[in-house]
């Protein structure tokens, strides 16, 4: 595949997950799938894991993925990306907020025989969870409940 092939497989992988169709995972991820920056919830391994991941995150937090930026060389393409939903429902741990959820991303995928087989991402993590109220703001005020 040409790197303008591999780019057009990630930007398709985004927007199936944005419409819901987890099931076209079987056509587009490897069977054993390699994420080398899992969510933080126990998923099976390889493919079953992606779907389990975005059947979770679409079900709480139904959003799209905009993409900023895509490079591609050779079988890897990058992508920078925002990410946007509302926190609807509940996420392991985490009950529904109702809050606007906005939040950055870098990820590289190896693609191999027109599949993605492999990924390394750098997401926000920090700022999800500010959103998410688990962690206060960076910078507020600590309540005079707080030793």
């Amino acid at each position: 595949m040409s790197t303008e092939d591999n780019k057009k497989l990630v930007r398709r992988f985004y927007r199936e997950i944005d419409e819901g169709n987890i099931d076209a995972m079987d056509e587009l991820v490897a069977e054993d799938y390699i994420d080398h920056s899992p969510p933080p919830f126990p998923v099976p391994p390889g493919r079953e894991g992606v779907k389990q991941a975005f059947r979770l995150f679409w079900d709480a937090t139904p959003g799209t993925h905009d993409i900023e930026d895509q490079i591609a060389e050779g079988d890897k393409v990058v992508t920078r990306m925002t990410a946007r939903g509302v926190h609807a429902g509940d996420l392991p741990g985490i009950p529904a907020t109702g809050n606007h959820l906005e939040m950055t991303a870098t990820v590289i995928h190896r693609i191999e025989d027109g599949r993605l087989v492999e990924k390394w991402s750098d997401k926000d993590n920090l700022h999800l969870l500010e959103q998410l109220g688990v962690i206060p703001p960076l910078g507020a005020q600590p309540s005079a409940d707080t030793p």
